[in-house]
C-alpha cells in the first residue's frame, strides 16, 4: 500500500486514478477550503473518509509534512515504453520523452516529472535500479503531475535508446561540456531528451548513443546547474521552438 500526503497530490490522485485509491484520511478538525474540496471529491467518487487524530497520519507518512490529509491506494503502476511513445501530446505534432540516466535524489526526480508534464512530454523513463523510483515523496514533490504522465522503468536505458531511434527519435545528451548551445537546435521531428545523474552525468554507453550533445551556457563562476533547473531549460526551450513562439 502507498500513502500518498499533501492537499495537491491528494486532490490530482483523486482527480486522476480513483480505481488505485482507498480511502482518504484526514487530520481531525481539518475544515479549510482546499479539504473541504477534496472531501466533497471524494464523496462524489464513493471513496471512504477517515477523521483521525494528528498524531496517526503523522505515523502514516513516517512525520513528513502532509498538511492535514493523505490517501491511501495501491503502488503506482509503471507503464510500457510502447505506450509511452504513443502517448503524444495532442497540441503537438511530434513527441518528447525525457530519458533519465540516473537520478537518484527524490526532489530532483519529482521537479522532473512536473515539468515534463507541463512541457507536454509523452512520457519519462528511469532506470530500474540505482536511481530514485516513483514515491509518495516524489509524488508530492511534482504536485501531482506523476499521476498523469506515464513513466517507465526500463532494465536496460542504452537498449531503451536503441528502441527510440528505431521508432524514428532524435536522441540529445545534456552535456555541460558540449559544444552546442541548447538554443542552436530546431528540434524538428520527434525528441529523445537524455539526462545524467547528479554527479557523474550520462554513462558512457549511454553517450555513445546520443546523436547531439546540448547544454546551458554558464556565465557564473560554477561548471554546471543542478540537472532538474538544466532540464527545465532545456525542455522549454525546445517547447518554444515547437510553439514557434
Amino acid at each position: 500500500m502507498q500513502v500518498i500526503y499533501g492537499v495537491k497530490p491528494v486532490m490530482e490522485t483523486l482527480k486522476s486514478d480513483v480505481g488505485r485509491i482507498k480511502k482518504v484520511v484526514v487530520s481531525s478538525g481539518r475544515s479549510m477550503e482546499n479539504i473541504r474540496n477534496i472531501l466533497k471529491l471524494a464523496e462524489q467518487k464513493g471513496i471512504d473518509v477517515e477523521f483521525r487524530e494528528k498524531e496517526y497520519l503523522e505515523k502514516l507518512v513516517n512525520g513528513k509534512y502532509h498538511q492535514g490529509i493523505a490517501c491511501l491506494c495501491e503502488e503506482y503502476s509503471y507503464t510500457g515504453l510502447d505506450e509511452v511513445v504513443e502517448n503524444c501530446c495532442k497540441s503537438l505534432k511530434n513527441s518528447l520523452i525525457l530519458v533519465l540516466d540516473g537520478i537518484t535524489d527524490p526532489q530532483n526526480l519529482g521537479s522532473l516529472i512536473r515539468t515534463a508534464h507541463c512541457c507536454g512530454a509523452n512520457g519519462i523513463v528511469i532506470p530500474e535500479n540505482r536511481a530514485a523510483s516513483v514515491t509518495p515523496t516524489v509524488i508530492k514533490i511534482s504536485a501531482g503531475a506523476a499521476q498523469y504522465i506515464p513513466i517507465v522503468k526500463a532494465v536496460n536505458i542504452s537498449n531503451t535508446v536503441d528502441y527510440l531511434k528505431e521508432k524514428g527519435f532524435w536522441i540529445y545528451g545534456a552535456d555541460a561540456r558540449a559544444g552546442q548551445s541548447v538554443y542552436s537546435f530546431d528540434y524538428d521531428g520527434h525528441v529523445g531528451l537524455v539526462m545524467g545523474s547528479e554527479g557523474k552525468g550520462m554513462r558512457p554507453l549511454t553517450m555513445k548513443k546520443c546523436d547531439f550533445f546540448v547544454s546551458v551556457p554558464i556565465l557564473g563562476k560554477v561548471d554546471s546547474l543542478n540537472v532538474s533547473v538544466a532540464a527545465g531549460i532545456i525542455l522549454y526551450e525546445i517547447t518554444r521552438k515547437r510553439f514557434k513562439v
